[in-house]
């Protein structure tokens, strides 16, 4: 009855939880900025991504730029030269940014720990090195000018509403992926690994093949987030494929809840909102603001917004 009781109560949260972000999704635009919730939705993805690799198979990646900022190029060269609609567009930069992953991971995932994270950040590099001397790229410029189209050739998606409720499916599906896969059997198994490789191995699993599966899953769906990006902004830049976003995107995850479902997702809009509030006021201070911010939640708050508010609702409750 106990089990009963509580798979009862996982699933009534689980529903509550979907219809709540359903319900913030749709009625945001006509309160906030639509372009910047775009720019929100597209990092909560990216970070979500990051956090299924990161919070639950154990894997520390700073690569992930690398798929972000390919599928952003991909994206943007289909849609502006070629003329594929934004939909083929974001599927081509998808499946781009999961064969890199494949072949990423296929060589990262034989070292662990710093060895592993230094691996992914030089072939990030490499991709980094493409897009600034590729000649459809732009170099330095970026692919600029990418048309956002129209979507299956009948929705106008250069207004930005229409645009923002097209982007905030694209997260929604990618969401929720990413919540089928953390609750499968594959997902207990990422999670066997985190916890200890060894045994996992000892019980017959394949280790490698798990991680490979996880890190390919992980690379499309941020690459997912990079070509919507691309659409909303018209624009693919180095910026998407540096180093810099992998950090970001790292702190993005730490910040909001590592392991958590919609922890990455909370990290992603306060870094995108201080960065958008602070940017005009502080100028080049602003990464030293969200760094310190960074610093005090580690210290204060070491599992993250949405862990600590996690941690408290158990404490009251008395649950697990």
């Amino acid at each position: 009855m106990t089990s009963k009781n509580t798979s009862s109560a996982e699933t009534s949260r689980t529903v509550l939880m979907f219809a709540a972000l359903l319900v913030v999704g749709v009625l945001a635009p006509f309160a906030l900025y639509p372009t910047f919730l775009m720019k929100v939705l597209c990092f909560a993805l990216f970070a979500c991504a990051f956090n299924l690799l990161l919070g639950f198979a154990g894997l520390l990646s700073f690569g992930h730029a690398a798929f972000f900022g390919g599928a952003a190029y991909v994206c943007g060269y289909l849609c502006k030269e070629k003329g594929w609609s934004p939909e083929l567009g974001i599927l081509a930069g998808t499946a781009t940014a999961a064969l890199l992953g494949w072949l990423f991971g296929s060589i990262a995932i034989r070292r662990s720990g710093i060895y592993f994270a230094m691996i992914t950040l030089a072939l990030a590099q490499l991709v980094f090195f493409l897009a600034l001397q590729l000649p459809f790229t732009g170099g330095e410029d970026g692919l600029q000018g990418i048309p956002r189209g129209k979507l299956l050739g009948l929705i106008d998606l250069s207004d930005n509403l229409s645009m923002y409720f097209f982007v905030f499916g694209v997260f929604m599906a990618g969401f929720l992926l990413i919540y089928r896969t953390i609750h499968s059997p594959f997902g207990q198994i990422l999670k066997a690994i985190r916890e200890n490789e060894p045994r996992a191995i000892s019980l017959g699993y394949d280790v490698h093949k798990y991680k490979l599966l996880a890190f390919v899953i992980s690379a499309a769906l941020a690459g997912m987030a990079g070509a919507t990006k691309a659409l909303v902004f018209q624009l693919a830049s180095l910026t998407d494929a540096h180093w810099h976003m992998s950090g970001e995107v790292v702190l993005m995850t730490l910040l909001g809840g590592l392991g958590t479902i919609l922890g990455p997702a909370v990290g992603a809009m306060t870094i995108v909102t201080l960065e958008t509030q602070l940017a005009d006021k502080v100028g080049s201070w602003v990464t030293v603001i969200i760094g310190a911010i960074f610093v005090i939640c580690v210290l204060a708050f070491r599992r993250g917004i949405v862990g600590e508010f996690t941690a408290l609702r158990q404490r009251i409750t008395g649950t697990r």
